[in-house]
């Protein structure tokens, strides 16, 4: 099983959700998709170098705290933060806060696609 990152407009989301309303009409086995649509603007922004170095890093991690991916990747909290948000918009990644006993609060990042293949497609 693989994660699909499309490139493609709302219209192209519907024919794909209308494709899979067929199948459950016709009463037939419904084909699992994993697939996320992406704006092109955005799919050819998380192509970029760093944020696949970033995502490579990832599929060895089950969950990572926020200074030790920075220390790692070696990258400064704000252009970690802008491949972070990228990837979480399309839910590629989690980030949330967790208790850091004795020091406040630690933000980690977990991965969604675990060790699961990427597909990037584009249609043009």
């Amino acid at each position: 099983m693989s994660v699909e990152l499309k490139a493609g407009s709302l219209s192209d989301f519907f024919s794909s959700a209308k494709e899979t309303a067929k199948e459950i009409d016709e009463k037939r086995k419904v084909t699992r998709k994993n697939i996320i649509w992406v704006d092109p603007v955005d799919l050819m922004s998380i192509l970029k170098p760093e944020r696949t170095k970033l995502v490579q890093y990832l599929r060895k991690k089950r969950r990572v705290v926020f200074s030790e991916l920075m220390s790692d990747m070696n990258r400064t909290p704000v252009s970690l933060n802008n491949d972070l948000k990228i990837l979480s918009k399309y839910q590629l990644v989690n980030i949330f806060k967790e208790a850091n006993p004795g020091h406040g609060v630690q933000k980690v990042i977990e991965p969604t696609f675990g060790s699961e293949k990427i597909e990037f497609k584009a249609e043009i």
